[in-house]
């Protein structure tokens, strides 16, 4: 078959597109695509602007070519107006006229997202972001995905951009879980028609994995499954089955887990477990770098803002011990535990909480209590009648083989069994 396109001398050659590879100066025209293109993406040692403010932790890729476009960025003095433009390793950055922040290893955090504050950087309305929620010390952050401002539970956070892009898409395939309290009456055969997807008002919404855990008069708990991850997606399409969503917590995205992790409170992933998490097909194509130095250490363990006071008694935390005012205790690390996780248990829990006033005084008596076989105790009224009639109220003894306080054995003074009762055999 013959090319046209190669008959004409006039027109110039298109050094973008690919050449016939049966040409045979094929090397040659290679060459001159690298002397023509010095930004072109495949040149060892560069790469894509928006993709170094990525990894640098400034935004997403996709939010980095926005911030390019503005004229934020620029290279060795020359403010960039399109992202079509290399970088390599010498070229000197500027993002608002200050140096870009060095490219650090690729890290993961998993934070705790109350209710009430938005998921962005600045909020133009005056709202409380997640940003202001969390503690001191952190690396710059991006998100993963967004939650609502009502919505609860687990956010992923990252240093790399790469990684935050590739996470969202919906190819890789991770599954995001929800538990979802309704309003209304739910219908089990509606529940598991959404396997097959569903449309709402135009947009379709792939398979989603749903059950129904509790009921309670006219409001509900389920579980959901989605892998899409829409704006606003269990919220819609609850509300075409007629359900009414009053609280919406998600307690995974994929393999990390919201598990104990307290209201407000934020953990890293350590390097190991994360690269295992994500795998070699995802950690190529993010482009994750677990070569490069931390440059700003954060501990593994939950940290809540407001608890950087605490770093002052390390010494203390690591030798088990912690302060309460001037006093040095030992921690009980096996009931803190517990308490950790009936807190979290609490959280989840559907069965409403009983009042104290329904359930009543607890009636509770120390094991320590002894009382004379026998014995029970008199009111003052019971006492004073006995006193009356000339009777001697019951008093409670020592245990027995003991003695009194005036030295008597027990029983000393008491009627004997056969006198008391009237006789013997």
């Amino acid at each position: 078959m013959t090319n046209d396109r190669s008959k004409d001398t006039n027109r110039p050659q298109d050094t973008s597109r690919p050449q016939d590879t049966n040409r045979e100066d094929k090397p040659q025209k290679s060459a001159h695509r690298r002397d023509a293109a010095p930004q072109d993406a495949d040149r060892a040692g560069t790469e894509r602007i928006a993709k170094r403010l990525a990894r640098a932790g400034v935004a997403s890729r996709r939010d980095a070519e926005a911030i390019i476009e503005a004229g934020r960025v620029s290279v060795n003095g020359k403010v960039l107006t399109t992202p079509a433009f290399n970088v390599g390793d010498s070229d000197r950055i500027l993002l608002d006229g200050e140096p870009l922040p060095a490219v650090e290893r690729t890290r993961l955090f998993l934070f705790h997202k109350p209710g009430g504050v938005v998921t962005t950087n600045r909020d133009p309305e005056g709202r409380k972001t997640i940003f202001d929620t969390l503690p001191e010390g952190l690396p710059r952050l991006i998100t993963v995905g967004r939650l609502d401002i009502n919505t609860e539970g687990l956010l992923v956070l990252t240093n790399d951009g790469g990684l935050a892009r590739a996470l969202e898409l919906p190819e890789t395939g991770w599954l995001r879980r929800y538990r979802v309290r309704v309003h209304g009456k739910v219908d089990a055969t509606a529940l598991e028609g959404l396997k097959d997807g569903i449309a709402v008002d135009g947009v379709f919404y792939g398979a989603i994995e749903a059950s129904l855990d509790r009921e309670q008069g006219s409001n509900a708990w389920l579980t959901l499954g989605l892998r899409e991850g829409k704006n606003r997606e269990v919220k819609n399409v609850l509300g075409a089955l007629g359900l009414e969503v009053t609280r919406l917590i998600r307690i995974s995205y994929g393999p990390f887990q919201l598990g104990a992790l307290a209201e407000g409170e934020v953990q890293e992933v350590k390097g190991r477990t994360l690269r295992e998490q994500l795998g070699e097909r995802l950690v190529e194509k993010a482009g994750a770098n677990f070569e490069a130095p931390i440059t700003t250490p954060f501990s593994n363990k939950p940290v809540r803002a407001g608890y950087k006071q605490r770093e002052a008694e390390a010494e203390e935390k690591q030798a088990g011990r912690e302060r309460d005012g001037g006093k040095i205790f030992i921690k009980n690390r096996k009931r803190d535990r517990e308490d950790k996780r009936e807190a979290a248990r609490d959280r989840l829990q559907t069965r409403p909480a009983r009042r104290e006033e329904e359930r009543g005084p607890r009636q509770n008596r120390g094991s320590h209590v002894w009382m004379a076989p026998g014995a029970r105790p008199l009111s003052k009224k019971k006492q004073a009648e006995a006193e009356a009639a000339g009777d001697q109220p019951m008093k409670r003894g020592p245990k027995p083989g003991g003695a009194e306080r005036g030295g008597k054995p027990y029983g000393q003074g008491r009627p004997e069994r056969d006198e008391r009762s009237g006789g013997g055999d």
